[in-house]
């Protein structure tokens, strides 16, 4: 069935509709990108398989969403983006399903892959469908929403998957997604609208360059916490594969990547702003749980509550910030000011002294969360606007990529530095800390680039779509 046509957004109830059916597929993506982590040792022991081939549960996912991104963004422009969306949610169904049957770790692996490719089905097009379900002076207000839930989702995974395997085995992580899937599926021919088509061909050799600079680039990221000399070889393919792709863009009169928005200086630092923030929020939710115990001496039970108040106060703040922008609020001082008071609040947190009181630590980490999530909106917002209609598939794809890139960084730069101070003085407390400490430079990294924005730039003001 075909879905309503979008000039400047949908109508009410329809935007309403539309809104729920990709909420429930991001939700479902951004979750499960963080909740096997926690399952891993479960997994293993009944898996009867050693905690290093484990990992691939968590690794086979990544690798398969982060090689697919822009693909399927390109895709998107080519076949619209509702189908895209449709696709990558009844595959990321499917392998959820065939997930929670796995009765090995080699199809458990296999299973992860297809639902990472769903997954990127999923977040390659999802911001790129917003411009077409809000209209322009309220896309702010859709990205702020969608920002919240993508954050929230992946910040909750670790509580969310305790609490099912303390009732459920670990298939529940993956089964509790069929019945979700399922019905956003019934809906999502009806309610997401239909887009613009382009008409070139989709290119075979640009997906295979990407896929290759992309892999390459995540394996040696995750690779730098075991200091390991096969980074220097991963980096350098990356970097050659990575060569052959943009030579590749150049050359096509319809790329998949659109490297020309690189050219508006706004586009640039804000992609730079959204890998300095993902960087500093993984280095801050991977390190933290360790600072918590291990320095602060909390249970865990403690530790899970005193998190909480990240993402709540993120809920709070993206709409807001979504609103704010709106209405003509600049990204600039929105997305620097936020990031400065992420960087402040890490600092604070991280000079803590052991069994301090539990409401200061949790002011400073809703700090932490008011500060992410005024940038996250107005500076996801500037990525999209930026782009021309025709191209709003690719500036998706570049954020889902920036945001992943970040992600993985953060979580290999704890893992390196663990792995420096794990037998020096302080052992993990101390590198819990200093981790807390890099996420902070990071957050204030993101505030000069976002800052920067407002100097010179006119197209740093969110631009008319």
């Amino acid at each position: 069935m075909n879905g309503p046509r979008a000039r400047d957004g949908l109508p009410q109830p329809q935007r309403l509709r539309a809104m729920v059916v990709v909420l429930i597929g991001l939700s479902m993506s951004a979750l499960d990108g963080a909740i096997a982590n926690i399952a891993l040792p479960t997994i293993a022991a009944e898996l009867r398989t050693d905690p290093a081939s484990a990992v691939w549960v968590v690794n086979a996912y990544q690798l398969a969403v982060t090689i697919s991104l822009l693909p399927f963004a390109s895709l998107g422009e080519l076949r619209g983006y509702r189908r895209v969306f449709i696709a990558g949610l009844a595959v990321f169904t499917l392998g959820s399903l065939t997930c929670a049957l796995s009765g090995s770790l080699t199809t458990l692996v296999a299973s992860r892959i297809l639902q990472g490719f769903g997954g990127a089905g999923l977040m390659s097009v999802n911001t790129a469908l917003l411009r077409f379900i809000y209209p322009a002076d309220q896309l702010g207000r859709g990205i702020g929403i969608n920002a919240l839930v993508g954050s929230t989702s992946a910040a909750i995974g670790p509580s969310v998957a305790a609490g099912i395997l303390s009732i459920a085995s670990w298939q529940w992580l993956f089964a509790i997604n069929v019945p979700l899937g399922v019905v956003a599926l019934v809906f999502a021919g009806r309610v997401l609208p239909q887009t613009p088509l382009a008409r070139h061909r989709f290119d075979w050799l640009s997906a295979l360059l990407s896929a290759a600079t992309f892999g390459a680039l995540i394996v040696g990221i995750d690779n730098l916490r075991r200091l390991s000399v096969t980074v220097v070889f991963e980096w350098t393919g990356a970097a050659v594969a990575g060569a052959l792709f943009i030579w590749r863009q150049r050359v096509l009169a319809y790329p998949m990547l659109a490297i020309e928005l690189f050219a508006r200086p706004v586009f640039t630092l804000s992609v730079m702003s959204s890998i300095c923030s993902f960087t500093a929020q993984n280095l801050t939710f991977v390190s933290l749980p360790f600072f918590l115990e291990e320095v602060l001496g909390r249970s865990a039970v403690e530790t899970g509550l005193l998190m909480t108040p990240w993402p709540v106060a993120v809920g709070f703040t993206a709409p807001i910030a979504g609103w704010l922008v709106d209405r003509r609020y600049p990204a600039g001082i929105l997305g620097g000011v936020g990031l400065a008071a992420l960087s402040v609040g890490l600092v604070l947190v991280s000079v803590q002294e052991g069994h301090a009181a539990i409401s200061r630590i949790a002011w400073w980490m809703a700090a932490c969360g008011v500060g992410f999530g005024f940038f996250q909106s107005p500076n996801n917002r500037t990525i999209l606007a930026s782009a021309p209609p025709a191209r709003a598939g690719s500036a998706s794809g570049i954020l889902a990529s920036a945001r992943l890139v970040g992600q993985t960084l953060g979580a290999a730069l704890v893992g390196l530095i663990f792995a420096l101070t794990s037998t020096g003085p302080g052992g993990i407390g101390h590198g819990a800390t200093l981790a807390l400490l890099v996420g902070a430079g990071f957050a204030a990294a993101g505030a000069v680039t976002s800052s920067l924005r407002l100097f010179g730039f006119r197209s740093a003001e969110p631009p008319p779509l």
